[in-house]
């Protein structure tokens, strides 16, 4: 693998690392499925494609960002005011967001702006690494670092710990006077918030963007999250957030050893399946490995 294939893995694992950090939110914190996420990473992209060709990469990030938010709450208000279960609630945000991101993409299902202004543009061509541009890279960190800070830094306020203690015991909560319906759609909107900032960041990354790339992104989420706990570990918010990142970054790495491999672009899913299954079969396969390494060890 050469250095620039190692940094663009990085680069591609820091952005799905903010769609991860979101999805750490729904599926961590709250412990409740969010199927919004494939919708809404696209919605981010459109809004990102869209204020780019205007020449606005700027408020591309931020509106599409916000257009993810509030499909968050719409997918939290069906789940807690007209309690549709949080899976059904998540499959018709994410069916209705279909039309709408196809809407905002003016009924085009791809938007190309390349050489058009990003927010990457000032950062390009000012850093080098052994010859390598790597100023895509370095605003890639800035921001991931200042959001993992962020988030560790609000789940340590009083709404965030409301927030975590709603997914660790939700009747405790309701008896403690906190809304819980609240916390919910807090959740959901932080969550949606984030993926859509990744797929705005990820559209001015690639200078494209496509209806259709949102299809798998959960997958991805998770993919990233369980690798890094895996890998690193989850004791403690901060190691927990940084594993997330950290897990991210090293999907990224494999699928690109894989594609070097030889690997063929239309397996690209089936192996993400592929990996969450082998990540999360892991902590259950330690124990049998033990076991048996103890009854051949007294043979």
């Amino acid at each position: 693998m050469t250095l620039s294939t190692l940094l663009g893995s990085i680069e591609l694992g820091l952005i799905f690392a903010i769609l991860s950090l979101g999805l750490f939110i729904a599926f961590r914190i709250l412990d409740l499925p969010d199927l919004t996420v494939d919708g809404s990473f696209v919605t981010g992209l459109a809004y990102s494609a869209v204020w780019s060709v205007a020449e606005n990469p700027l408020m591309g990030i931020v509106t599409g960002a916000i257009g993810g938010m509030f499909a968050g709450i719409v997918t939290g208000i069906l789940h807690t005011k007209l309690k549709i279960h949080a899976i059904l609630a998540g499959i018709l945000t994410m069916t209705g967001l279909y039309s709408i991101n196809l809407f905002l993409m003016g009924d085009k299902p791809s938007i190309f702006f390349y050489g058009a202004k990003t927010v990457f543009t000032p950062f390009e061509g000012r850093f080098f690494l052994a010859g390598v541009d790597i100023g895509k890279l370095i605003l890639l960190l800035i921001i991931v670092a200042v959001l993992v800070a962020g988030l560790k830094l609000f789940l340590m306020t009083q709404i965030g710990l409301s927030l975590r203690a709603t997914g660790d015991n939700e009747a405790m909560v309701r008896s403690s006077s906190i809304n819980t319906d609240a916390m919910k759609i807090l959740g959901f909107s932080l969550c949606n918030l984030l993926v859509a900032f990744s797929g705005a960041i990820y559209a001015q990354y690639n200078m494209t963007a496509t209806h259709g790339v949102g299809t798998g992104m959960l997958v991805l989420g998770l993919a990233s999250i369980i690798i890094g706990e895996t890998v690193i570990g989850k004791r403690g918010m901060l190691r927990h957030l940084i594993a997330v990142v950290a897990g991210a970054i090293i999907y990224r790495i494999m699928l690109a050893v894989a594609f070097g491999l030889g690997l063929p672009a239309i397996y690209l899913k089936l192996f993400s399946a592929v990996i969450v299954v082998l990540a999360i079969s892991i902590p259950l396969i330690k124990p049998a490995l033990v076991r048996w390494r103890k009854v051949h060890a007294g043979n």
